[in-house]
């Protein structure tokens, strides 16, 4: 798999693009805004979008989702159906922080822990991670020993809790269950900020490291 990160809205959210060697078929994670620059990473990579994923309802994340689906005729799979609660808020969320405007939207599938995404050849496994927000879900290639995480966890920190409906101990446990089980050697991409390792974080995290 490819990995392509392009850094949208005044947040710098990673928005990635997910493709597949073998067939050229590509997923967006996660287009909270500027389209045309996540079209043209797109284009650069030589690949066709066939679906867009979210890990989770902030508009940062989501949204251009919409959007986007509508424009490339794609459907819209994740996060978890507790992000309604953030989706239902998305114009009311992008007005406030003058992203414009941003239209509630029905995800094609909404996934659950288990679950598998496929992008081509590739299969993504799905993960609830809730605490940051209470559906975020994350992707897991194990075959290419890659995470992308949203809002879960970053390089040196983690995710923030103080949200409605967030919870910092489900994080933590989410993070203790969900993420360090797939193993060290995993790196992830987070919603913010440079890539990482599990085991970097688990050796230094002040939040979430084994010495925490």
């Amino acid at each position: 798999m490819k990995l392509g990160i392009v850094p949208v809205t005044p947040f710098e959210q990673n928005c990635s693009i997910l493709v597949c060697q073998e067939t050229g078929d590509a997923a967006v994670v996660d287009p909270g805004g500027d389209i045309e620059k996540i079209l043209d990473g797109v284009k650069q990579m030589g690949a066709t979008v066939k679906k867009i994923l979210l890990t989770h309802g902030h508009l940062d994340h989501c949204a251009a989702a919409k959007d986007l689906s509508d424009q490339l005729g794609v459907p819209i799979e994740g996060p978890q159906e507790d992000e309604r609660f953030w989706i239902d808020q998305l114009p009311e969320q992008t007005v406030r922080f003058g992203f414009g405007h941003a239209k509630v939207f029905e995800p094609n599938r909404w996934l659950n822990d288990g679950d598998h995404v496929q992008v081509g050849n590739v299969d993504l496994k799905v993960f609830h991670c809730p605490g940051h927000t209470p559906g975020h879900v994350i992707f897991y290639d194990k075959e290419d020993r890659l995470a992308i995480v949203g809002d879960v966890l970053f390089a040196g920190s983690i995710g923030r809790t103080d949200f409605p409906r967030g919870n910092h101990a489900d994080l933590i446990h989410a993070i203790k269950t969900k993420l360090w089980p797939l193993g060290d050697d995993v790196q992830f991409v987070p919603g913010h900020g440079p890539m990482s390792t599990f085991g970097n974080e688990r050796k230094t995290n002040p939040y979430v490291g084994d010495k925490a």
